[in-house]
């Protein structure tokens, strides 16, 4: 068992992966080919953004967004203390300073009723992440960007293809960016990332700061970064497009046996109503974890965690954000646990991955963690 198979997807979609590589490497436009305006498009009408700009990474979208919104030194940038780095990351990298707002217990994504409140002169922006698949309070968030002159960016590198109240993520926020980095529910072969906006100024600034500031060739009006996806992840991401659809729908059937096998049993993070995961990641909590995970190893049931560690815990982050302590955040830091989730994953499988959890849990596992 593997915790993402991409090598049966890849057996999957191999004709039309090949034959979209194939095509680039015929052509040999490696940089800005076709494929890149064509998924350009296609990422667009998928979503229901006006625009949407392809970038190096999910991380280089970030930075793209921040930087089109001139956001800089003297800067506040509310964020979630519990998700992967790049978003706080790309804020400090700016000389501006992440100011961390609680999460939700039973979601894990930011905490919109503790949000207005670390509102000051010096914020500019708001960044929830969509954690595990899902989108966080968008509706929330976006009433209290409105009443203070905010910009929302939604951080949807794990969620693109999920649904908040009949919209999509990544068209939920004035900025969303997302990754297609290999593990992510839509991925390429290496790094790539994409920026959605309907505000047209936005877009232009992000199609000349990822092409080091060029308004034209050779005449820079800003100063950009080196942040384009390549033609050839372009087209590996419109072959497995074709399939997209469906292989969210097998995630959501994985989803629904895990949770049928573990409910009441072990603490899950919760879907709240009107919200559609991706399923990125299936993750539970609970207690006792690295005993827990090494008997899941030694059953041959590969796991991860995402994330044992709060931002604002981090070595290089100490003294460079603002916020409270953020104790909801530390507590699921301490218990989370993801197991093997994605849409080749055989019933067997799940049966067995939920099994073992359940044994290694024995005799507490009726512990869940608060």
């Amino acid at each position: 068992m593997e915790f993402i198979d991409l090598k049966s997807q890849y057996r999957q979609a191999r004709a039309a992966i090949d034959g979209r590589i194939r095509a680039v490497l015929e052509h040999g436009h490696y940089i800005m080919g076709p494929e890149v305006a064509e998924l350009e498009r296609r990422l667009a009408a998928y979503t229901g953004a006006a625009h949407c700009v392809t970038t190096a990474s999910g991380t280089e979208a970030l930075l793209i967004a921040l930087m089109a919104l001139d956001i800089g030194p003297g800067d506040e940038v509310i964020t979630t203390p519990f998700s992967f780095i790049a978003a706080a990351e790309m804020i400090v990298l700016l000389g501006a300073v992440p100011v961390l707002a609680d999460v939700e217990a039973d979601t894990g994504n930011l905490d919109a009723a503790l949000v207005e409140a670390l509102v000051g002169r010096r914020t500019r922006a708001i960044v929830p992440v969509s954690l595990y698949g899902q989108p966080a309070d968008m509706e929330r968030l976006a009433a209290i960007a409105a009443r203070h002159g905010l910009t929302v960016i939604e951080d949807a590198a794990q969620s693109f293809g999920a649904v908040y109240h009949g919209r999509k993520s990544c068209n939920l926020s004035r900025i969303a960016c997302t990754s297609f980095f290999p593990s992510k529910p839509l991925g390429c072969y290496g790094d790539g990332g994409a920026l959605f906006t309907s505000d047209p100024a936005i877009a232009q600034a992000a199609r000349e700061l990822r092409v080091h500031g060029q308004r034209a060739r050779y005449e820079h009006g800003r100063v950009g970064v080196g942040g384009r996806m390549d033609t050839l992840q372009c087209a590996v991401v419109l072959a497995k497009l074709e399939r997209f659809d469906w292989e969210l729908a097998q995630r959501a059937a994985a989803a629904a046996r895990y949770d049928g096998l573990l409910d009441g049993r072990v603490g899950r993070m919760a879907l709240r109503p009107g919200r559609r995961s991706v399923h990125a990641q299936y993750t539970v909590r609970v207690a006792r974890r690295d005993q827990v995970r090494a008997a899941l190893d030694q059953a041959g049931i590969p796991t991860a965690v995402h994330y044992p560690l709060a931002i604002h815990r981090q070595t290089a982050y100490a003294g460079r954000c603002g916020g409270g302590p953020c104790p909801v955040a530390c507590a699921l830091a301490d218990s989370v646990l993801s197991l093997p989730m994605g849409p080749y994953l055989a019933p067997d499988d799940i049966d067995r991955a939920a099994g073992a959890l359940l044994a290694a849990l024995a005799p507490d596992s009726r512990k869940v963690p608060a």
